[in-house]
């Protein structure tokens, strides 16, 4: 089974966005050394408990550390950028790294109205655009505008031996569609879906067009996961994000994930419990064992190529061990 790792770099209770970033670079060596197959790094904005705003800054920073592991965003949210400079940015990182660049490409806000609007002004207006952009970008990406077009007399330098591979990230059959029309990889976001997530990637590869990119149909399934030695010590991790995730909801003021011992002392609502069983129907969360038998659920049920997985944990260190457990379980 392939993995690989999605880092949303959390600012957790009592550290800083520095701490976060560098703890996100340890992560990527991390999961290097362990074998996962590639980390990416989100994108949010005007998101004080997550740091990365900025993907191509932050893989900069990881490829300069890191070796052999593949390396991306998950995702570049395209309306709020021109293709031509996405394209630029990542075929320049593509240089630095060669063989080692992924760019997710995504059409979600990623933040407030107010943020999209000072990031892009009419995001809805970009989002419809989408598809042409999409196409834009590839072109760029793989340099074969059609000579009858304005945008053949440019190229997106500096051009790599080996361009970066674009992935379309989603959680629709409407993203699904882009992949397969567009010949891209596609990256369903599991944990974020209440959608038939297998029909989805079922549409994607029946659909698959060969547009001069990758030869065959490639799925990723994106799911949240947290494992601990014991299945209680994972609940109890997994109760700390849940608890954070409903204060981020309501609004309500959230200086990171709550420590294990806060928790405890923490009384739930019937409401909020209600809520937390809603979460957790999206995440696998157990021992070794217990996590290594739902991600090969997961992987046979969706017939997918690689699992990525995305854990959030009250500390740096549990997170880690997360990770150092599911690889040394299932390898």
């Amino acid at each position: 089974m392939k993995l690989s790792i999605l880092d949303q770099a959390p600012v957790l209770s009592g550290k800083t966005p520095q701490d976060a970033l560098k703890e996100s670079m340890k992560l990527a060596q991390c999961g290097e050394k362990l074998g996962y197959t590639r980390y990416w790094i989100a994108e949010h904005h005007d998101f004080p408990g997550l740091a990365s705003s900025a993907p191509e800054v932050m893989l900069g920073y990881i490829g300069a550390n890191t070796s052999k592991i593949r390396i991306g965003a998950g995702a570049i949210l395209l309306p709020h950028y021109k293709p031509y400079k996405v394209a630029e940015t990542f075929n320049m990182l593509a240089t630095l790294f060669p063989n080692r660049i992924d760019l997710g490409i995504g059409r979600a806000p990623g933040g407030s109205a107010e943020a999209s609007i000072a990031l892009s002004g009419n995001f809805l207006e970009n989002v419809q655009n989408m598809p042409n952009s999409i196409k834009e970008l590839l072109h760029f990406l793989y340099n074969n505008y059609p000579s009858d077009q304005m945008f053949s007399k440019i190229t997106a330098h500096p051009f790599p031996s080996v361009a970066p591979v674009p992935w379309i990230l989603g959680t629709s059959e409407k993203s699904a569609v882009q992949a397969a029309e567009n010949g891209t990889a596609y990256a369903f976001g599991h944990f974020m879906s209440d959608k038939d997530g297998v029909e989805i990637v079922n549409t994607y590869r029946s659909t698959f067009r060969n547009n001069g990119g990758i030869q065959d149909p490639q799925v990723i399934v994106t799911i949240s996961a947290i494992c601990a030695q014991t299945t209680e010590q994972a609940e109890e991790l997994a109760l700390c994000w849940f608890l954070s995730k409903i204060q981020t909801d309501k609004g309500e003021k959230n200086n990171g994930i709550p420590t294990i011992e806060e928790v405890r002392n923490y009384s739930i609502t019937s409401e909020e419990e209600g809520r937390i069983q809603e979460m957790r129907k999206k995440m696998i969360i157990g021992n070794p064992k217990e996590v290594k038998q739902q991600l090969v659920e997961l992987q046979s049920m969706y017939n997918a190529d690689e699992i990525m997985i995305v854990t959030i944990t009250p500390s740096y260190e549990s997170r880690k061990k997360s990770y150092e457990l599911i690889a040394e379980e299932i390898w």
